[in-house]
């Protein structure tokens, strides 16, 4: 899930936080860096090749985090085009959603799909949420007890709330 927020976010979002976003041009560098601070380690390097297509798949999840009606289908096709296919590889042995023989890009993808999925499929799309505020596109999974997360984090929150506070008061 995690995969798949950072993605989407680092790639396919064109407002963030109050601004506009500008998809990164060096989309390998900007993944990169979002690896570090995530404290993430890919166990293959990524190329400039790899990070092009990891924008293509972040834009086709985009819209799962929705979880509306058409999340499904949307999913459906992503899995079938990465060839998500449920398998035990490695040693020790690791459950995963990607045939071992997959590239970097379709087992990310494959297993972000599938994440995906697997949350709308056990009842719990409302979980995978866009941020609530005004000019931000940012994706999260909310992992709040009762699924009341509305927004990406504090500085939209915040926004938000001032813009209200200030609605509010115009109109008394």
């Amino acid at each position: 899930m995690d995969l798949a927020a950072l993605l989407v976010n680092e790639l396919a979002v064109t407002q963030a936080r109050g601004r506009p976003a500008v998809p990164p041009a060096d989309r390998r560098a900007a993944l990169d860096a979002a690896f570090v601070q995530h404290g993430w380690t890919p166990s293959k390097a990524l190329t400039g090749a790899d990070a092009d297509r990891l924008a293509e798949v972040a834009a086709e999840l985009h819209p799962a985090f929705a979880a509306g009606p058409a999340a499904p289908d949307v999913l459906n096709r992503a899995l079938v085009r990465h060839g998500a296919v449920p398998n035990l590889h490695g040693d020790p042995p690791v459950l995963a959603f990607h045939g071992p023989d997959a590239d970097l890009v379709d087992a990310w993808a494959a297993d972000t799909a599938t994440a995906l999925a697997m949350v709308i499929g056990v009842g719990q799309g409302v979980r995978l949420r866009s941020c609530e505020a005004t000019v931000c596109d940012l994706v999260f999974f909310d992992v709040t007890r009762n699924a009341s997360r509305r927004f990406c984090g504090l500085s939209c929150q915040n926004r938000a709330k001032a813009s209200a506070y200030r609605a509010r008061r115009r109109t008394s």
